[in-house]
């Protein structure tokens, strides 16, 4: 008999006439952690089967989603190791940057009446840790009674050293190699947290809203010109930084081309389509009568580089000719709102019009809001919509159901928002984890879920990574106004740890450090400053299959259980994590991270 059996619990107790498992389970789960029968180590003579758990975030308790994923994953390796498998289940947790540090700063609201900023950014921080050392431990503690079988020994946490470290070789290498970059982009703000985040942590929620009819005056109108330009918003008061008007170059041939698509859906209509399509044609074609010799007389007055007053702020701004702008809705003219309209934000770049930003990152709006400063979002809109309506210049509201984008994170409007950002380049990480399942590399079960994960990827969109948070990754960049380059090359020679950049937009240096946190005197005379904002928490994650396994060192773990064998996740997440760490593992491991998915 094996000394294993002879220090088994004895089963000769008399058994109960109700089965109850809180005693039996915890004895039995100590035992197998005892002899260690979870733990797996680099053994050349076996083969290695190799799940990394998907971190719970540690924001709170598991729920019964976790459930039903972890035990999935327990019967994959529990059936493994009974084959002979080198079976190794890693276990851990994400620091969840936005989530949990909006739990933590709705907590200190609660129940001490401050703000992070009443804190400041070091006592805020260790109080997010303490959190997290409390709700770790909950939730590894909720793991192990269900019996999951990790190997505890490697528990990581996506802020620990080991994988901090991992962040910041993978940052410091896109940064050397041109795929991070910084730039002034539109993005999607959430004003709660006043931070930005990504489209896929954008949802969309229909709501009771308006459209504002507005009326902007020519400037200087010619005999026999319209004296007013008519333009709709559902939100006027980002009309206070409008740079443009535009209208379509060619009004006819568009209400033709309007005309001609309802024409031909007309003819493949049935019956009950019929009323509504006929009604539209001859919607347009009253448009056509009424509308188009103001639209025609105002595109030749924007041919002939003729302005418009903005109103309450009176700038003038240009009419423009643009596609954008639809004759066949409204009035045919639109307000271009370049720095909070994602569509006005191209009309913009197409016509290097200016970016006006009106808003704080609170939401509150800005100095160039003019006498509206200070007032919040709503407080703006009615001021504006008012002072409007006193001037004669409002045309008309009308009562409308809205699309209005909401954060995921924080279930509060989105507002676009015109900010200094750090972006992955996308075009080449994106193709090479395309490439990774259509090659069958990476297989997907059930296969259907392979085309939104592809279809994601095809749009090749460039990462925003930088978030404006305090808990997370801190990114590794300093930056330096006054220093030349003969400047950086003294004061780092001959250091591969050191790369940077020239900003000439903002005329500044951006120095990225791989291993060490530079003081503010690194470079003799010239002063550097932190980066203050961290990375998306799905930056961090991607790294999970290799940096769980010591990446970016060479370790036996890495070159044993790399690549992982099956990820078992949520379908909802294939595109903000799967592909993520498929195109991360490809970038700095040259493999994909599993084979299975």
């Amino acid at each position: 008999m094996s000394s294993d059996t002879a220090t088994a619990p004895s089963p000769t107790a008399d058994l109960p006439k109700q089965y109850h498992h809180k005693e039996p389970e915890a004895r039995w789960y100590r035992f197998w952690e005892e002899k260690g029968y979870f733990q797996s180590d680099p053994d050349p003579r076996r083969t290695p089967y190799t799940i990394v758990i998907p971190p719970p975030n540690v924001t709170g308790a598991l729920h019964l989603g976790h459930a039903l994923n972890n035990t999935l994953q327990d019967i994959l390796i529990r059936f493994k190791r009974m084959q002979g498998y080198n079976a190794l289940w890693i276990p851990g947790t994400d620091h969840a940057g936005i989530a949990t540090q909006a739990v933590v700063e709705r907590r200190l609201l609660q129940e001490e009446g401050l703000s992070r900023h009443d804190l400041g950014r070091e006592r805020l921080v260790q109080r997010i840790w303490q959190w997290k050392d409390e709700y770790e431990a909950r939730i590894l503690t909720q793991l192990k009674r269900m019996g999951c079988s990790c190997d505890w020994r490697r528990t990581r946490f996506t802020l620990d050293p080991i994988c901090a470290r991992a962040v910041r070789h993978t940052f410091f290498a896109l940064f050397r190699d041109g795929l991070i970059y910084r730039g002034k982009r539109l993005v999607n703000w959430d004003t709660y947290l006043q931070t930005a985040i990504s489209d896929d942590e954008v949802f969309h929620e229909t709501v009771d809203g308006h459209f504002w009819h507005l009326r902007y005056p020519v400037i200087d109108p010619a005999p026999g010109e319209p004296s007013h330009v008519t333009v709709a918003t559902t939100r006027p008061e980002t009309m206070l930084g409008d740079t443009a008007v535009a209208v379509h170059p060619d009004p006819a041939a568009a209400l033709d081309r309007a005309a001609a698509e309802l024409r031909n859906r007309l003819a493949a209509a049935g019956d009950k389509q019929r009323a509504e399509l006929e009604a539209e044609l001859a919607a347009i074609e009253e448009r056509r009568q009424r509308l188009l010799p103001e639209l025609l007389a105002l595109r030749d007055m924007a041919r002939a580089g003729r302005m418009v007053l903005l109103p309450l702020v009176d700038r003038p701004i240009p009419l423009i000719l643009d596609e954008w702008a639809k004759p066949e809705l409204g009035s045919g003219c639109v307000k271009i709102t370049p720095a909070h309209d994602p569509n006005d934000y191209e009309v913009g770049l197409r016509h290097r019009l200016p970016m006006i930003n009106v808003l704080q990152p609170d939401g509150t709006l800005n100095a160039a809001a003019g006498p509206y400063q200070g007032l919040t979002i709503a407080e703006g809109r009615q001021r504006v919509v008012a002072d409007l309506e006193r001037l004669g210049l409002l045309a008309g509201v009308e009562a409308r159901q809205i699309d209005l984008a909401h954060s995921d994170r924080s279930k509060t409007p989105i507002e676009p928002y015109l900010a200094d950002q750090w972006f992955v380049r996308m075009e080449q990480l994106a193709q090479s984890a395309i490439d990774a399942v259509t090659s069958g590399r990476v297989q997907m079960f059930p296969p259907r879920y392979a085309q939104g994960y592809i279809d994601w990827l095809s749009e090749k969109r460039d990462w925003p990574v930088s978030r404006q948070l305090w808990w997370g990754h801190q990114i590794p960049i300093w930056y330096c106004r006054t220093a030349s380059e003969t400047d950086l090359r003294r004061a780092f020679p001959n250091r591969p740890d050191i790369a940077w950049r020239r900003d000439e937009e903002n005329a500044q240096w951006l120095i990225c450090s791989r291993d060490e946190d530079l003081p503010s005197d690194a470079v003799p005379g010239h002063e550097l400053v932190r980066e203050q904002d961290v990375l998306d928490t799905w930056f961090s994650s991607a790294l999970w299959p290799h940096s769980t396994l010591g990446w970016p060192e060479p370790t036996p773990e890495l070159a044993y259980y790399y690549p992982t064998s099956t990820l078992v996740t949520s379908r909802d997440i294939i595109t903000l994590w799967v592909a993520r760490m498929v195109l991360t593992g490809l970038y700095n491991v040259g493999e994909v991270p599993f084979r299975q998915v």
